[in-house]
């Protein structure tokens, strides 16, 4: 399996496999939300028992940056011990807060954004735009929701700040279990589109505050769409 090894022969196979284990989920080589491979196929490639295996597992349940779900399998759950803190306490929070933090971090990011954007970052921010249109023709929620958020990623990186970009990489987890996942219909993708459009624009453009207010129009159509969620789904 590439990129993870098996540990050294010594003392503490286990903590030896959880350093491993943790550093393959940190470079992204199993993204958070994907299913782990099954431990036949982890034992027969990291050449340890079934027991340092699994202590070297719940290790990482304990930290957070697994979960096991009961028939199932084991799921990444965080990509880091920060982003698993940061999942644990939106969790908590009340999704007004929720949103007022995404409203800073993204409403900042694009201000930004508009001063330091490079040809990339455009031409990238360009690109999910046309992907968003064409999963709204056919009418692929899914792919709509997915682009949805490798647009708002993409946006924070055109920032230029690569802690903000780091941070907000970290929270995406966060403000997903927090908020839970939006409920996409085609009103709602058209809007987003729409404002996702005049953002861009305002980035290309230069406008900095321009680009604020439209991250702010982004954030309260969100908000609306939950909104709207939620009450369909208590009638």
């Amino acid at each position: 399996m590439e990129g993870l090894e098996a540990p050294h022969r010594g003392v503490s196979l286990s903590a030896q496999l959880v350093s491993s284990l943790r550093a393959h989920i940190a470079a992204g080589r199993w993204p958070v939300g994907t299913r782990i491979p099954p431990e036949s196929v982890l034992v027969q490639e990291l050449q340890v028992s079934r027991n340092t295996l699994r202590e070297a597992l719940r290790a990482l349940v304990h930290l957070g940056l697994l979960e096991a779900r009961a028939g199932d399998g084991t799921y990444v759950r965080a990509s880091s011990e920060l982003e698993s803190v940061l999942v644990r306490r939106a969790a908590s929070a009340r999704s007004e807060d929720v949103f007022e933090l995404r409203a800073i971090l993204e409403e900042y990011a694009a201000g930004l954004a508009a001063v330091r954007r490079t040809t990339d970052d455009l031409a990238e921010l360009r690109r999910l735009l046309g992907c968003a249109e064409e999963a709204g023709r056919t009418g692929d929620m899914e792919t709509i929701a997915a682009v949805d958020g490798e647009f708002h990623r993409a946006l924070v990186r055109a920032s230029g700040n690569e802690i903000l970009a780091e941070v907000y990489e970290y929270l995406g987890s966060a403000l997903t279990s927090a908020l839970g996942a939006l409920t996409w219909n085609a009103e709602a993708a058209a809007e987003h589109d729409r404002l996702h459009g005049q953002l861009v624009d305002a980035i290309e453009a230069g406008d900095e505050t321009g680009a604020r207010c439209m991250a702010a129009s982004v954030v309260q159509a969100t908000r609306h769409t939950a909104a709207t969620a939620r009450r369909e789904a208590a009638e």
